[in-house]
């Protein structure tokens, strides 16, 4: 598990110093990994106590078994992606210095991350999980809505039992009504964190159903009632986060879904496309 999935459902527990040193982990990992702990901790500003404190409360045997995290993850994005970045560095640096190149490049950047960062166990889970499920509900408020909508329609080509949690002026609450263990809620939240949300991960929770977070830092307040999470890179000189690797985040769940959903998947799919042809719904000239 990478460091920043081991931090996310723990960050709201704890304590302000320890949140420093860990926020501290999260923007410096190549600088934690490589050089002492009393270097890390005068740049940090923090004891070298408060990063053993820190590991401690995170799980980690010790500070140097968190290091050895970030090292492995490191030289894994490294091994794997180095000379792809490479090339798309070099590509940008002889072309256009614009907005429209830098945006594509962040946007690759992101799903490369992704493909590194991605704990593949928690996704093959989440997938077990959405194929047993009794009622798969969807949510994403502000700027995820679209993505959640985006979702939950992939969904419906191959099962009938997601829906959105709250669309078109239908009530959050009366969606959540009912949940059990045998439910899952998927939350799509990125900065800043619609409330609704959060609400909707804590009551989900209590319920009993399984809460898959996608999210975009660990600091984000509905982490804490999740079940597992997913944190997605978003680096985008844009005005809003970008949502390039989220959405390839739930293609590839949705994807995972349908392999594995078989001969029952394939004949919804025929249906639905049956009934879109009678009703019209598609060109089909």
């Amino acid at each position: 598990m990478s460091f920043e999935q081991q931090l996310s459902g723990k960050y709201a527990l704890l304590s302000p110093k320890l949140k420093a040193a860990a926020d501290f982990v999260v923007a410096h990992p190549v600088e934690v990994a490589s050089r002492s702990l009393r270097k890390v901790s005068k740049d940090a500003k923090l004891s070298p106590a408060t990063f053993s404190r820190m590991s401690t409360a995170l799980g980690y045997d010790s500070y140097e078994d968190l290091r050895d995290v970030l090292r492995t993850s490191i030289e894994n994005r490294e091994n794997t992606f180095s000379h792809r970045v490479e090339a798309l560095q070099k590509k940008h640096g002889e072309g256009d210095q614009g907005f429209a190149s830098q945006h594509i490049f962040d946007s690759a950047a992101n799903v490369q991350a992704l493909a590194v960062s991605i704990d593949t166990k928690a996704l093959e889970d989440c997938v077990e999980r959405l194929h047993q499920a009794r009622k798969v509900l969807v949510s994403g408020a502000l700027g995820s809505t679209g993505i959640a909508e985006y979702l939950t329609y992939m969904a419906s080509f191959i099962a009938d039992n997601w829906s959105m949690a709250s669309r078109m002026g239908a009530s959050m609450a009366s969606g959540l009504v009912g949940l059990s263990d045998q439910d899952i809620l998927i939350l799509i939240t990125k900065a800043p964190y619609a409330q609704m949300t959060v609400r909707a991960a804590l009551e989900a929770q209590k319920a009993g159903a399984f809460v898959i977070v996608m999210t975009d830092n660990h600091a984000c307040p509905a982490l804490v009632h999740a079940s597992t999470s997913f944190i997605v890179p978003t680096k985008s000189q844009h005005f809003f986060s970008s949502y390039a690797s989220t959405l390839v985040l739930c293609e590839i769940m949705i994807g995972s879904l349908a392999a594995r959903s078989g001969a029952s998947a394939r004949a919804r799919i025929a249906e639905v496309e049956n009934r879109n042809r009678r009703l019209n719904e598609v060109w089909d000239g």
